[in-house]
Parts: structure tokens; C-alpha cells; sequence
């Protein structure tokens, strides 16, 4: 693997273990190993793709028992999750920043779809293969599903909270909206997966210009 795309695993890693409360000796050594798992898979994933990868190869890359995987994840399946959780973390994190007021609206969401793009984008091949997870595995689609929806929620209330706020179109309907800002997003990472150019900046840039054109108020409309 090269060093660029294994200090990106590095990067997703520490951002897991940095949402894990200190709590204890006990704590953060199971919170450690379930992170050493994750990084594990996830870099075989990279590799290799879900389906050719075992059990066995994520203990033995992470260098701990078989049966501690199964204390941690019922399926290799699940190991995904932990990007899930991820992603609803920094959607939560976007979301209190508009809930504070501190930034517009228009700031605060792209800022957002940055952040959605960001854990499978650190790499075309990573997104790959999540992307072959999705459609190969009924167990990470349902994880995915779950977290999505959860996902979902918050977007539209940040998008309800733009509304108040006078900045993004009261006709919209917010759950719709936030449905179209997700597609757009992963759509985005998909397509430059397979073509790698432009820059994944580049490509989400222009998706969000088109985007925000789409449900912000003008400033005329703003004001009156």
C-alpha cells in the first residue's frame, strides 16, 4: 500500500478513537482494539474488497485472538459501522455549528458536504470499495440504511433551521431536500472513484455551486 493512502487509514482511525470518551483503563483497551480492528479491515477492504476478505485476515492484521473479534462485531460486516458512526458524528458536529448561528447557512453546508465526502474520499480506491461493499453485502446495506436515515434527520433539520432563518427556500420540503444533498454528495465521490479527475474538491465544489443555487434566497428576497 502506499504511504499517502496508509496515512489516510491513519487520519479515519484517530478521528474514530477521538469520539471515544475516556473512561477508564478497561474502556479505552477494548475502545483501542475495536479501532485496531477497524483499521485493519478497513485497509484490506481497500486492497482486497469485502468479499475476499475474512475474519481471520482482519484478526491477524490487527494482531488480536479470533474470538476477540466477536466480542467487538457479530459479522465483518459490521466493522463497516464504524465508518457509519463516523459519518453521523461529523453531520452532528455540522449541525450544532447551525444551530448556533455562528456561520451562514450557505458556509454551513458546504462545510457539510466536505465532511459526508471526506471519510470515503480519502482515497478512489477506498471509495471503491465501499461502494462494491453496498452492493455486495446485504449486512452493510442494512447498517448503511439505519445510519442514513439517522443522517437524513439532522440534515433536514439544519435545512429547517436555514429556513427560519429566512436563508433557504420555506416551500422546500426539508427531508427532501436532504435526501437530494446526500445523493448529490455520494454521487460526486462516485463518480471521481472511477475517473479520479478533477480533484474530489474540485468535483464537490461544483456540485454544491449547482446545489445551493437551487434552494437558497436571494438576497432581494432576504430583505423584503
Amino acid at each position: 500500500m502506499k504511504n499517502g493512502h496508509k496515512g489516510n487509514l491513519d487520519r479515519t482511525a484517530k478521528t474514530v478513537t477521538g469520539a471515544v470518551p475516556m473512561a477508564g483503563r478497561r474502556q479505552r483497551r477494548a475502545a483501542e482494539t475495536r479501532i485496531r480492528l477497524f483499521r485493519a479491515a478497513l485497509q484490506l477492504v481497500a486492497e482486497r474488497g469485502l468479499a475476499s476478505v475474512t475474519v481471520e485476515d482482519i484478526t491477524e492484521a490487527a494482531d488480536v485472538g479470533k474470538g476477540t473479534f466477536f466480542n467487538y462485531f457479530a459479522t465483518k460486516e459490521h466493522v463497516l459501522g464504524v465508518m457509519a458512526e463516523i459519518q453521523i458524528g461529523k453531520i452532528k458536529e455540522v449541525a450544532a455549528t447551525a444551530a448556533s448561528g455562528s456561520q451562514p447557512m450557505r458556509a454551513v453546508l458546504r462545510r457539510m458536504v466536505e465532511r459526508i465526502a471526506e471519510e470515503p474520499g480519502r482515497s478512489p480506491s477506498l471509495a471503491r470499495a465501499f461502494i462494491s461493499s453496498f452492493l455486495a453485502s446485504a449486512g452493510v446495506r442494512e447498517i448503511i440504511k439505519a445510519t442514513m436515515l439517522e443522517g437524513r434527520q439532522t440534515v433536514a433539520g439544519v435545512i429547517a433551521t436555514g429556513q427560519e432563518r429566512g436563508e433557504i427556500d420555506p416551500l422546500l420540503d426539508p427531508e427532501r431536500v436532504a435526501v437530494h444533498l446526500i445523493q448529490s454528495c455520494l454521487g460526486t465521490v462516485l463518480f471521481w472513484s472511477l475517473h479520479e479527475q478533477p480533484s474530489l474538491a474540485e468535483s464537490l465544489e461544483a456540485t454544491f455551486q449547482q446545489f445551493w443555487r437551487s434552494l437558497a434566497v436571494s438576497s432581494k428576497e432576504q430583505a423584503s
